[in-house]
C-alpha cells in the first residue's frame, strides 16, 4: 500500500490572500503545491492565526476547485505576533506535539514558503529537530509565463544524503583539527581522539574547559588556537586574556584578576580594569588555577555562574560574559582533599576536562614533531635547516629510547631542536650535533634529578666520608639549632639545656665552639646564608 502525503503549511497573509476573481491570475504557494501533477497531496495541515482564518478558509475552498482529492484541514494556532520568535516556536511545538505522526502510512512534507521568515525558521529547526518527521518543501513561481503551478523542491536535512555537502563539512573538520594541532600530522590515535573531542566541544559549548597536564605538554598554545578557531567562527567577539596564576600569588591576585577602584588599598592611586573584565566577550586563560588563594576561589567561582562580581573596594558589581579554560598541571581532587581547592569551584570547572600527554607517551609523534621544530626553528633563525637521514635516525632513536626522560616535555624537545639548528654547519644538522645535543640534553636531566645537598653536604663536602654516620645524625641536629638560633650563646642554651642545669657557670657558648670545632666547623660558618 502505497503511503499517503501529508503537507504541513502556514497560511500566507500575503502571498496566499486574495478574494476577487483575479486571484487566480497570480502565483498563490499553498494553493499552487495542490496543482503539480506530479506531486499528489492528499492532506494539507494548513495552519492559520485567529485573525487569518477567512482567508485560510477561502484557500481551502480553491485547493477543493483545483485539487477534489485534498482533504484540507485548518488548524488555528494561538499566536499574536508572526515575529516574535519565542511565540511562534512554541507555537509550532505545540502543535507536532499533540499532532499524531504515523510514519509508516504517511509521507510527510513541510511547506516553508509561506509565512514570516521567523516562521520559516522555526519550520525548519522543527523538522531538522525531527519534532516533524518530515522533508522540507519549497515551492516558487514559474519562470515563464504560462504555468501556474510554479516549481517546487523537496529538502531532506539529513546531510549524509548529500555527497558534496557531507565531503565539504569533513574536509573542514580536518583543517581545524589540524589548525589545534599547529598544523603537526600527529600519529598518536589516543592524542588525535582527544584533539577530536576538544574540538568538537569548543565549537559546540560555552561551558569551562579545564586542561589539564605535565608541563610542557602544549596546554597554552593549545588554548592560543582554540580561541582562534572560536573567533574565526564568530562565537567570540572579545580578546584573549591570560594568566599563569603562579605569577599572581599573595594580595595583588583579587586586583589583578577583578581590578579595583580608585582608592580601594594604599597604593591604589587610580582603577585597575581586571583581567576578568578585559575578558568581556573573549576566552579567558586560567593557567595554573590551584595557585589561586581561597578568596579569589570564592570571587571566580561566583563571576562564573552569575557573570558579575565587584572590584576591590568597589558598591557596584560589574559584568563580563567570558568563556573560561582551566589549566592545571596538579591533581585539584587531591588539593581538593588538602583543604587548599574549593569542591564547589572545581565541580563548576570540569565539566569539560582533557588531560594533555606528555611526549614520552606519543612516541609516534616525535618525527612529526622534530619536521615541524625544524621548521620553526629555521623561520626563526632567518634560513633553511635540514638534517641528514643519518642524523635524523640518531636523534629519533634517542628521543624515544628510555634514557631520554623529556621532563620538561615540548619546552625540552623545542629547545633542543633550536640548539641543533644554532651549531648546525652551513644550515644541516649533522650526527656530530646531535651527539652533542645528547650529552647536554643528559647532563641536564641527571642535574635534575640528583637531589639537593644537606645542609652537612654542603657544609664538610668530601670530608662528610669520614665522620661515622652516629656523630653525622647528632652534627647534623646541632647544625638545624645553631641556623634556627640568633645567637651563639642562644644555640647553646638550647642544646645543652639539661645538662647545663648541673653547672653554676654554665658557658654553653664555648661549649658549643668547642664541638663545632672537632669537625673544622665554626658559627659564622654554620650559619652563613641561613636556609
Amino acid at each position: 500500500m502505497a503511503q499517503r502525503t501529508v503537507v504541513f503549511g502556514f497560511y500566507g497573509s500575503t502571498l496566499d490572500a486574495g478574494a476577487s476573481d483575479k486571484r487566480w491570475d497570480k502565483w498563490r504557494p499553498t494553493v499552487a503545491l495542490c496543482q503539480h501533477d506530479d506531486l499528489r497531496v492528499d492532506e494539507l495541515q494548513l495552519l492559520h492565526t485567529p485573525s487569518s482564518k477567512k482567508g485560510a478558509e477561502l484557500v481551502a475552498k480553491d485547493i477543493a476547485r483545483v485539487s477534489p482529492d485534498t482533504r484540507v484541514h485548518l488548524a488555528e494556532v494561538p499566536l499574536d505576533d508572526p515575529w516574535d520568535f519565542e511565540e511562534v516556536f512554541a507555537a509550532l511545538h505545540g502543535f507536532s506535539r499533540g499532532y499524531g505522526f504515523d510514519s509508516t502510512t504517511n509521507r510527510y512534507l513541510v511547506h516553508i514558503s509561506t509565512g514570516s521568515h521567523v516562521m520559516q525558521i522555526c519550520w525548519f529547526l522543527l523538522t531538522e529537530s525531527r519534532h516533524f518527521p518530515a522533508l522540507l518543501l519549497q515551492t516558487s513561481p514559474a519562470r515563464a509565463k504560462g504555468a501556474p503551478p510554479g516549481e517546487y523542491r523537496l529538502i531532506d536535512l539529513d546531510l549524509s544524503r548529500y555527497d558534496r555537502l557531507a565531503r565539504r563539512f569533513g574536509e573542514e573538520r580536518q583543517s581545524d583539527l589540524a589548525f589545534l594541532k599547529s598544523g603537526i600530522d600527529t600519529k598518536n590515535a589516543a592524542f588525535n581522539q582527544l584533539i577530536e573531542r576538544i574540538e568538537m566541544v569548543a565549537l559546540r559549548s560555552r561551558e569551562p574547559l579545564l586542561l589539564s597536564g605535565p608541563t610542557g605538554a602544549g596546554k597554552s598554545q593549545l588554548c592560543q588556537r582554540i580561541y582562534s578557531l572560536k573567533r574565526a567562527r564568530g562565537l567570540l567577539e572579545g580578546p584573549l586574556v591570560e594568566v599563569n596564576c603562579a605569577t599572581i600569588r599573595g594580595d595583588s591576585a583579587a586586583s589583578t584578576l577583578f581590578g579595583h577602584v580608585k582608592g580601594a588599598f594604599t597604593g591604589a592611586m587610580t582603577a585597575r580594569k581586571g583581567l576578568l573584565l578585559s575578558a568581556d566577550a573573549g576566552l579567558l586563560v586560567l593557567d595554573e588555577i590551584g595557585e589561586l588563594g581561597g578568596d579569589e576561589q570564592a570571587m571566580l567561582l561566583r563571576a562564573i555562574e552569575e557573570k558579575r562580581f565587584f572590584p576591590l573596594g568597589a558598591d557596584r558589581e560589574v559584568m563580563s560574559s567570558f568563556q573560561l579554560i582551566a589549566g592545571t598541571n596538579k591533581d585539584l581532587r587531591a588539593l581538593v582533599k588538602r583543604g587548599t581547592f574549593r569542591e564547589d569551584l572545581l565541580a563548576r570547572i570540569n565539566t569539560w576536562t582533557f588531560t594533555l600527554p606528555g611526549l614520552v607517551e606519543r612516541p609516534e609523534d616525535f618525527a612529526p614533531n622534530l619536521l615541524f621544530e625544524l621548521e620553526r626553528a629555521g623561520n626563526r633563525l632567518g634560513k633553511r635547516i635540514t638534517m641528514n637521514q643519518e642524523a635524523r635516525d640518531r636523534f629519533l632513536a634517542f628521543a624515544r629510547s628510555p634514557e631520554a626522560s623529556w621532563t620538561a616535555n615540548f619546552r625540552d624537545f623545542t629547545a633542543a631542536v633550536l640548539r641543533m639548528a644554532t651549531l648546525a654547519p652551513a644550515g644541516r644538522i649533522d650526527v656530530e650535533t646531535v651527539t652533542g645535543e645528547q650529552q647536554r640534553l643528559l647532563a641536564g636531566w641527571r642535574d635534575a634529578a640528583a637531589p639537593a645537598p644537606t645542609p652537612l653536604q654542603h657544609l664538610l663536602g668530601e670530608r662528610l666520608r669520614e665522620i661515622d654516620p652516629f656523630d653525622q645524625v647528632q652534627l647534623a641536629e646541632v647544625v638545624r639549632v645553631c641556623r634556627a638560633s640568633p645567637s651563639l650563646s642562644a644555640a647553646g642554651r638550647v642544646l645543652f639545656s639539661t645538662s647545663r642545669q648541673k653547672k653554676q657557670k654554665p658557658n654553653d657558648a664555648d661549649r658549643l665552639t668547642k664541638y663545632l670545632a672537632r669537625f673544622g666547623l665554626h658559627w659564622s660558618l654554620v650559619t652563613a646564608g641561613r636556609f
